[in-house]
């Protein structure tokens, strides 16, 4: 990308869209487009569709969605769906009339086989059953894959895919209720901590492994990607390393300096119980993570901290 290249970031306030924000304007990008959710609809096609007319950007960041954890998963099944198929569908489809000169989709590692084998390479996509708690959310980042590859292969449009791992980093989410389980693992041990209670509750067994990227990371890969990759084929971004809930938990808790017990509360749902991605082709293509996740979880809580999201 040119730096005078006119850049649209879809989702430029999430914790996501603002970390490319970020990385763009460090690396001297300036010509940057974005609106907020109240000044465009991305649900509405026509509204997207006049946006795209308006503004003519040359490249598109693809980082707008609706996201959460397990329990918005399963509550809110519908608008999990609608908004991300919709959102997807109109992003890609008015890159396209528009004659966007490269897309990057961001998806999510949900996106494979509940019971895939694992490292999660890209090929064991559509290869078995999705995990239930996430599948409407799924389903919408798998269409929007597809759109990808579909507008590439028919159109000749270089729209590229990217599936990250679990994220976390500044302007995360720590709402207990709606919030993935990093946040809200920070939250839970700071919130027993000021309040002197004797135990947090954990979600589930802890046995689940899971791996965790920093955002900062992955907006770095991303600005790599748009520069330097061009395959019709998604790609995955992640770190390669895993680590159990409860070792997680564990590592929280020392952290936020809690002194408290853990308890498990079996009767929560698990989840995927392994979710670790093959990240051979990201580290072919020539990138690799930075940020360790012990240091990543101590700015995390440092900035969380200041800017008073956890009280």
């Amino acid at each position: 990308m040119e730096k005078n290249a006119k850049i649209y970031v879809a989702g430029h306030r999430g914790m996501v869209g603002s970390a490319i924000i970020r990385k763009l304007k460090e690396e001297g990008y300036h010509n940057l487009v974005f609106k907020t959710s109240s000044e465009l609809d991305l649900r509405n096609q026509t509204d997207v569709e006049t946006f795209f007319e308006l503004e003519k950007p040359e490249y598109v960041f693809l980082a707008a969605a609706k996201v959460g954890g397990i329990q918005a998963n399963n509550c809110y099944r519908a608008e999990f769906l609608y908004d991300n198929l919709m959102i997807s569908i109109n992003i890609i489809h008015a890159s396209h009339t528009s004659k966007v000169k490269k897309l990057l989709f961001l998806g999510s590692s949900c996106i494979y086989p509940k019971l895939a084998p694992q490292p999660l390479k890209e090929e064991y996509l559509l290869s078995g059953y999705l995990e239930p708690t996430n599948e409407p959310y799924a389903i919408a980042k798998i269409a929007g894959i597809k759109m990808c590859e579909t507008y590439y292969d028919q159109y000749g449009d270089n729209f590229i895919s990217a599936m990250p791992t679990n994220l976390y980093g500044p302007n995360d989410n720590y709402d207990l209720n709606n919030s993935h389980v990093l946040p809200a693992l920070i939250r839970k041990f700071h919130q027993a901590k000021i309040n002197n209670l004797p135990q947090v509750e954990i979600w589930g067994t802890g046995s689940p492994l899971r791996e965790f990227l920093h955002v900062d990371d992955l907006a770095e890969a991303c600005l790599f990607l748009m520069n330097n990759y061009n395959d019709k084929q998604f790609i995955n971004l992640g770190s390669g390393k895993e680590i159990s809930i409860k070792n997680l938990a564990l590592l929280v808790k020392k952290i936020v300096g809690f002194n408290g017990q853990l308890t498990f509360s079996t009767s929560k749902p698990d989840g995927t119980p392994r979710k670790l991605m093959d990240v051979s082709k990201l580290a072919k293509a020539g990138w690799a993570y930075k940020i360790e996740l012990e240091d990543g979880i101590k700015s995390v809580y440092q900035d969380a901290l200041k800017s008073g999201v956890l009280d």
